[in-house]
This record gives structure tokens, C-alpha cells and sequence, in this order.
């Protein structure tokens, strides 16, 4: 598809000043602080632009020009007053407390090495309100716990630390992890960091830049290593819900809205989302693996992981669900190996999953191959969002002959 009055000529960028969500399959949804190429401009309102390899009409007054980019950079480009003021209040730390397998695991790994955590130094990095840091003065013998706290819920947590008698172990640091100063290298660096889809809020820079600054060489990682999983999906109770209601809602048609129904659900990732094992259509597969002790900050801009599923029954393809795995290696050589798993086969956490729909379905049969590459790439301007850009295709031998399905689809978190 192209645009009255688009030509050769080299596409001009522009930077989104605000977020914008598609009202026509043939707008472009896009979130603020975004780069796009604009194309052409058919008329003063209307700019026909690109996205991620993706096409379709912008408002221009939603869009600002490049050099007008310094001046939003002067804004704070990790909206930190934002972040650190939700984890300054309770319902997030009521939340992730309330989460029994995430919590529990943690406390499992604590009580799992107690006798070599003796005398250890630990930095418990984005302590909450400091469950962590307890764990292991309660559950071990460390000669040295920093819990180290950015938003101002670390008033509270030091209460917390006295309230449990805990602050003859327990040392609490408010402040960003790159402005803190400790006395001491550290043996263990303990962080609860993972966002929705692994890394979104990308607070695992801030554990980077600890463990280059703080960690003492051969010192350990918690979790010491993650891995991002993916799995082809039906969905029939989401699509029925936001997309086939449209068809006859009270006996009359509604399917003008179904283009309207696609941008507006379909186009943006569905969080919280808790996927039964017998909707998926292959087994899953990690597409993404992360070692928390060689990966570099550089490396977080674009990570890519590629994927191959073998379908293993007939079915409705609505999409992929993806969630995330971390292991936390033992302190004793050959030691058991504990695990987060956030998919469908574990005990549900706050994470759940995340769904990433289709633009439209496509029914799949057993022995059909769904192959593909999945980017996830960090926001140039907004450091803690991202982008999820899947390209995939279908190989089928149905009826004896061989059909390719290919399509692209590329969903913002912000």
C-alpha cells in the first residue's frame, strides 16, 4: 500500500511527542518518543509514515521535528519521578508480596544456601520494602546485608528492618543504584528486576552497572540467569470477547467496528494474560537467553532470538504467548539450581503471561512448521519501554501441496 503523493525522495524523521492509538486499519498506533519516517504529507493534518517497518497514516500534530529532539531529551528520559513514585506507595509492594511462588522462591533460595551465605556481604538491589534483605538475616548468617531502595518506600523499610530486629545485619541505602557508595565490594547481588516480557522497565541496567561497580570477582548472581519463552497459541475466548462480539451484538451487525476493534486490542501486547497448557498449539521453546554475569548494558538497545514450532494438533493460530524463567545457581559447587518460571505449567504469578494477537487468525494443522525471528528493542528516548517485533511464517504441507503463510507484527510496551 502507499500514499497519494509518496516518492522517491528520502523519508524525513520525526519523534512522537505523545502517544497515539490507530482508529483505522490504515493508521499507525505509536508511542511517545518514537522515530518515525515520514514518507509523504498528502495534506496538513494527515503524514503517511513508518514504523518498525510498518506503514500507515500519523497526525502531524502528534509528531515533532528532529532537532526539537534535544530539548524532550531535557525531560527525564527514565521518568524516574513516575517509577520510583509508584514503588514509593503500596499497591505494587502488596502486589509482588502477595505473589507466593515469586516470593517463596526467593526465600527459597536463601534458605537453600544459609550455611554458605555465613559471612557473606549481600546487596539486596531495588529492596522493596525489604522482604529479601529479612530472608536472609532471618534464614542465614551474612555478616552484611545493604538493601538498597531508590523510591522513598525505604523510610518504611528501615521500620521494617528495626520492627524485625533485623538492623544489626541489615544496612538500608535509599538512593538509584548508580549514585549509592558502599563501604565494601559485595559476595551476592540479589534483585527482583523482571519485568513483563523479562525486561520491560529495564531496571536489569541498573543490576548491571551494580554488578560491574560492586561485585567482587567470582561473586554470585541472583537470579544468575533468565530465559524468555515463546509458544504459538489459540486464544478463542480473547478473540470472541474483542473481536467476533462485533458480528450480530443483539441480532444487528457490528462489523464496521471490527478494523476499529483490531487497533485498538489487537496492536498493543495483552498483559496479565493466564494461557491454559491445552491451548497451545506446540511445545514452547526459550527464544531469548540472558547470563546475568557476561551480558552488557549495550546490549540491552536490541536483543534477538529466533524460533521453530513444530504444530502438534489442529487448531485456530490467534497469536503467541510468552513468559519468562529465572534460575538462581547455588553458593555450593553442585548445588540444586532454583527456578522462577512465570509460564502456564507453574504456579500463576503477578507476571502471568503475555499474549501477542494476529491481526487476523489462521487455522494451523498438525506437522505444519511456524518458524520466525523475535526482536525485542529498547526505546531510543523512553529508556524503560520497548518493542516486540515478530516476523514469522507458516510451512504447510495440507492437501499434499506446500503453502507459505509470512506476516510481521510488532507490538509497543509502554
Amino acid at each position: 500500500m502507499q500514499a497519494e503523493g509518496e516518492d522517491d525522495a528520502p523519508p524525513e524523521e520525526r519523534f512522537a511527542r505523545s502517544d497515539f492509538t490507530a482508529g483505522g486499519s490504515d493508521q499507525l498506533s505509536f508511542s511517545k518518543g518514537d522515530k518515525l519516517l515520514i514518507h509523504a504529507k498528502p495534506s496538513s493534518d494527515w503524514w503517511w509514515a513508518e514504523l518498525l517497518g510498518v506503514r500507515g497514516y500519523v497526525p502531524a500534530s502528534y509528531l515533532q521535528e528532529e532537532e526539537e529532539e534535544e530539548e524532550a531529551s531535557l525531560e527525564d528520559p527514565w521518568q524516574d519521578e513516575e517509577y520510583f513514585g509508584s514503588y514509593g506507595m503500596l499497591r505494587l509492594h502488596l502486589e509482588m508480596l502477595s505473589d507466593k511462588s515469586r516470593t517463596e522462591a526467593y526465600r527459597q533460595v536463601i534458605l537453600s544456601n544459609s550455611a554458605s551465605l555465613r559471612s557473606k556481604v549481600v546487596m539486596d538491589l531495588g529492596c522493596g520494602t525489604g522482604i529479601i534483605s529479612l530472608f536472609c538475616a532471618q534464614l542465614a548468617q551474612p555478616s552484611v546485608v545493604y538493601a538498597v531502595e531508590a523510591s522513598s518506600m525505604a523510610e518504611y523499610t528501615r521500620q521494617l528492618v528495626k520492627q524485625n530486629e533485623c538492623q544489626e545485619v541489615v544496612t538500608v541505602l535509599q538512593g538509584r543504584a548508580e549514585e549509592i557508595e558502599l563501604p565494601e565490594q559485595v559476595d551476592v547481588l540479589v534483585s527482583e528486576w523482571m519485568g513483563n516480557c523479562l525486561l520491560f522497565e529495564f531496571m536489569v541496567e541498573s543490576v548491571l552497572l551494580a554488578r560491574d561497580r560492586w561485585l567482587r570477582e567470582g561473586g554470585v548472581m541472583w537470579p544468575s540467569s533468565a530465559a524468555f519463552t515463546l509458544v504459538p497459541c489459540q486464544a478463542d475466548r480473547y478473540y470472541a470477547e474483542k473481536m467476533a462480539f462485533w458480528e450480530r451484538p443483539y441480532g444487528l451487525d457490528f462489523t464496521p467496528l471490527q478494523p476499529l476493534a483490531k487497533q485498538e486490542f489487537f496492536t498493543k501486547p495483552k498483559f496479565s494474560h493466564l494461557i491454559e497448557p491445552s491451548e497451545c498449539l506446540s511445545a514452547p521453546s526459550d527464544v531469548i537467553c540472558l547470563d546475568m554475569y557476561t551480558i552488557q548494558v549495550k546490549d540491552l538497545e536490541e536483543i534477538r532470538g529466533q524460533f521453530h514450532f513444530d504444530v502438534e494438533k489442529p487448531g485456530v493460530f490467534h497469536g503467541f504467548t510468552a513468559w519468562f524463567t529465572v534460575y538462581f545457581e547455588s553458593l555450593q559447587t553442585g548445588g540444586p539450581t532454583v527456578e522462577l518460571n512465570t509460564g502456564p505449567n507453574a504456579e500463576p504469578t503477578h507476571w502471568k503471561q503475555t499474549l501477542f494477537m494476529l491481526d487476523r487468525p489462521v487455522s494451523v494443522y498438525t506437522g505444519d512448521s511456524i518458524r520466525g525471528t523475535i526482536v525485542l528493542r529498547r526505546n531510543p528516548v523512553w529508556r524503560r519501554h520497548m518493542s516486540v517485533t515478530l516476523h514469522w511464517n507458516i510451512d504447510s504441507t495440507l492437501q499434499m501441496s506446500c503453502c507459505t503463510l509470512c506476516s510481521d507484527m510488532v507490538a509497543v510496551l509502554s
